[in-house]
């Protein structure tokens, strides 16, 4: 009998080498609370088998369709989900599903199951890449299905690309904010969506050795990708210099200098429905770049650094947007002077941008750059202030979100 207090689980398994992985996908699920029935293919289990899974979960495994038939499994399965995760699922799984084919427990699971579904692909890149594949991805997504975009790395053999399992870790954190949205009736506000985030702290090197950088971490920008992520939207993370794993699900481009951050968020926001810059670009750069370290001398005064200014990222994406529905916000990490507090100075930095929203939190010791939690108003063009009280980045990627998806132009499929 399933604890209904719990959140219900399927983990579905595919035949894939990354069936190992996993593992501590389920470890983690049920340590969390949830309450978690495996549901192996029968290649799956060429790989790890029943006993395993059954001792992770603590629960039956089912196999066959023609296990525990009066219980109706096939059925009973998908309908008291909350959540069901295919983690690996191979390109033969994803053809499968998304031609409505039932021919084992897992893929009849995901015809009756009427929770959200997560596929977590791992194949080699060429099967990714596949044209097949593209389609069979693209339909299941249409349906409301989320499909993670694989990681790099280390495939079978000695392989590298595109196509490896997202570690269980990054996982487990995309179906934990799905759960929770779930829990809390919010559903996914974004799915459908492609959004563009900007996250980390930019270069600007003097010489081979120095650069001129800031405190940045990327933290909150990862959660904001993360969030996007939870509420179904496609996500497209650029990444400066940050060394936090890649978010499950997001497609990371990672950069160095502000000038490779403008190339790629340019790129990035053709086809975007929001963008959110909250890296923090460096405003100048060195006029010119020594081809060699920079050595001391015996004259004990320092080199004179000229600097130049950087481009504006946020003002020319909000001024010159590629579509005029484009939502944009942006950050200001502020700090309050003679001229005025953080907030005044983050109202005239929201009018000077022309963005649609400001996230504005002042920044110093504890507060901002490098800490876990974070604390911001934001402010809308429309003359809004939202407050939101100290709290995890999480929390308030959420809130910015919220914020944004009330902003964003109906879908053609909600029109009407």
């Amino acid at each position: 009998m399933s604890d209904r207090s719990r959140p219900q689980v399927v983990l579905g398994v595919a035949g894939g080498i990354a069936a190992y992985k996993a593992c501590s996908l389920l470890r983690l699920l049920v340590e969390s609370g949830a309450e978690v029935r495996v549901v192996p293919t029968a290649s799956a289990l060429r790989f790890v088998g029943a006993p395993t899974w059954a001792a992770l979960s603590h629960q039956p495994v089912h196999t066959e369709v023609w296990d525990d038939v009066h219980e109706v499994p096939h059925v009973r399965l998908g309908q008291q989900a909350d959540l069901v995760v295919v983690a690996p699922a191979t390109a033969d799984l994803l053809a499968k599903a998304a031609h409505g084919l039932a021919d084992d427990l897992l893929t009849s699971t995901l015809l009756t199951a009427r929770c959200p579904i997560v596929f977590a692909p791992a194949m080699h890149t060429e099967m990714w890449e596949h044209p097949a594949t593209r389609a069979n991805v693209a339909t299941l997504r249409e349906r409301g299905a989320f499909v993670l975009e694989p990681a790099e790395g280390r495939l079978t053999g000695t392989d590298t690309g595109k196509g490896r399992l997202p570690e269980p870790e990054q996982l487990f954190e995309v179906c934990q904010g799905i759960l929770t949205r779930e829990a809390g009736g919010q559903g996914q506000d974004l799915l459908g969506r492609r959004v563009v985030v900007s996250a980390g702290g930019t270069r600007e090197f003097l010489d081979p050795v120095r650069f001129l950088g800031n405190r940045s971490s990327g933290r909150q920008g990862y959660a904001l990708a993360r969030a996007a992520v939870a509420r179904g939207a496609s996500v497209t993370l650029v990444a400066a210099n940050s060394s936090l794993p890649d978010p499950a699900g997001v497609k990371v481009t990672p950069v160095v200098s502000t000038r490779d951050l403008r190339d790629a968020m340019l790129e990035a926001t053709e086809n975007a429905d929001a963008v959110v810059m909250a890296a923090a670009p460096a405003d100048f750069r060195p006029a010119t770049y020594a081809e060699h370290k920079i050595k001391k001398t015996d004259d004990v005064s320092a080199p004179t650094v000229e600097l130049v200014q950087n481009p504006d990222i946020l003002a020319e994406i909000a001024q010159h947007r590629p579509r005029p529905d484009l939502v944009v916000v942006g950050f200001a990490a502020e700090t309050g002077d003679e001229h005025g507090t953080v907030l005044e100075h983050g109202r005239h930095k929201l009018a000077r941008k022309g963005c649609d929203l400001l996230v504005v939190n002042e920044v110093g010791a504890g507060k901002g750059f490098e800490a876990l939690d974070n604390e911001a108003v934001i402010i809308g063009a429309d003359g809004s202030e939202t407050v939101v009280s100290r709290g995890s980045k999480d929390q308030l990627a959420h809130r910015i979100w919220d914020l944004v998806s009330v902003r964003l132009p109906a879908r053609p499929d909600q029109a009407g």
